[in-house]
């Protein structure tokens, strides 16, 4: 099978590490890619936010499968262009996208579906930010109400902070406040082919900067798959899944299918464990970053047929995906000053020794060639991927692997999974 994966970051590069230990191993192309997913598929230099472009080339070069690795393709109405065409594609349409686009638009959907979630305002004034915020008190939940590449959220006891990131998002496109929810927080990926669906292994992330959930969100410092302590709380991994697959993500699929906009491609469920049960915290209509890095190293079934079963109606009746007994955890390098404005184009050092740690794999997020050196690009510049038996095997092997890389200033945080180690 010939594929095609959109995207330039870590998410992407772990789903072609994914998909080319297939055997036989499908025939995978990247665009626009980095100097990691480079090292090992052939990446093309084509706009992936260009729904001409991207079907022109899919057309010309026989891809049978396109795969929308991030969120802003699927708003801008690549999987569109592509279904026009008769291509099979992995990813939402525009309309069905707004679930990841607008949380106004999240919020009515699983009000319609009953499906679990806090209580929300969209604030359209200071004023009506100001109110909501009074109403649902401290601590503060401020979200950006379009795309923000995860750095919209605000959770604070800080009013002023409260109101001036409320100011910001009002000045971009608008912003919701919502109830505080308090817990245990919980990624799962559901894979959806407009009527069904199927869950991978659920993860946990890390969006603070520092240790001990300390400093300003992020786009995600780390993770860990599976969730040991899920046992404890639902009798089993596959209970909790069955629970999630029931009232949310049936629920959501099957009401937008009823309005005309069905969701074929990942469904990607935040989660939190409150006192009063699972609650939505957020939708996205992709892979999530860096969860991706820790689920999928550990899938047992090929993941195209898992994505091309999606894409084309077939997912129906698809046995539950199988996963490995090892565990994975990531850790993410970010560049100084990050998730503020990171310092880039320094020079990057010590891969191929952390590469020897066993059990070890690095996706790249943020990297490019400069002649022979391997300098970054952006914030999030790699994730460090390890599996093992254990968590405490995984978690000293991750760490073993960042101490041979070398970026100046670079950060990232020292907990990464302690909890369950």
């Amino acid at each position: 099978m010939k594929i095609l994966v959109l995207g330039s970051g870590a998410r992407e590069h772990a789903i072609i590490t994914a998909l080319i230990r297939e055997q036989p191993r499908p025939t995978v192309e990247c665009a626009p890619g980095n100097a990691g997913i480079a090292a090992e598929v052939p990446s093309v230099n084509l706009d992936p936010n260009d729904p001409v472009a991207v079907t022109d080339y899919a057309v010309l070069h026989s891809i049978e499968l396109v795969v929308i690795g991030p969120e802003a393709p699927l708003v801008a109405g690549v999987a569109d262009a592509l279904r026009a065409r008769g291509i099979a594609v992995f990813g939402p349409d525009q309309a069905a996208a707004a679930l990841e686009g607008s949380k106004t638009f999240a919020k009515r959907i699983m009000d319609e579906a009953g499906v679990p979630t806090g209580r929300a305002v969209r604030a359209g004034t200071l004023a009506e930010a100001e109110s909501a915020l009074d109403e649902f008190g401290a601590p503060y939940v401020v979200k950006a109400d379009g795309l923000a590449a995860g750095k919209g959220v605000l959770v604070t006891s800080d009013r002023p902070a409260a109101i001036a990131h409320a100011t910001y998002w009002l000045e971009h496109g608008g912003v919701l406040i919502e109830e505080f929810l308090d817990g245990q927080e919980i990624s799962l990926f559901l894979l959806s082919d407009g009527q069904n669906v199927l869950a991978l292994s659920p993860a946990q992330d890390y969006k603070r900067a520092l240790d001990a959930d300390a400093g300003p969100n992020t786009g995600g410092m780390g993770a860990y798959s599976p969730l040991p302590w899920l046992d404890a709380e639902f009798g089993s991994e596959n209970a909790f899944v069955d629970e999630i697959i029931d009232t949310v993500a049936l629920p959501t699929v099957r009401q937008l299918a009823t309005e005309g906009t069905p969701f074929v491609g990942l469904l990607y469920c935040g989660l939190i464990l409150t006192d009063a049960g699972i609650r939505v915290i957020e939708f996205n209509a992709r892979f999530g970053d860096p969860e991706t890095q820790v689920v999928l190293p550990r899938l047992v079934t090929p993941l195209s047929s898992l994505l091309l079963a999606a894409a084309t109606g077939a997912l129906g009746g698809h046995p539950r995906p199988e996963f490995s007994s090892d565990v994975a955890v990531t850790v993410v390098l970010a560049s100084e000053n990050y998730p503020q404005e990171p310092l880039v184009g320094r020079e990057i050092t010590g891969l191929d020794a952390a590469l020897a740690v066993e059990g070890v794999t690095i996706a790249h997020a943020a990297t490019r060639l400069d002649g022979d050196t391997l300098v970054s690009t952006g914030g999030r510049v790699l994730s460090v991927v390890a599996v093992g038996a254990t968590f405490a095997e995984a978690r000293a092997r991750a760490y073993e692997a960042l101490g041979h890389v070398s970026l100046a200033g670079a950060h990232f945080r020292t907990d990464i999974a302690a909890r369950v180690a």
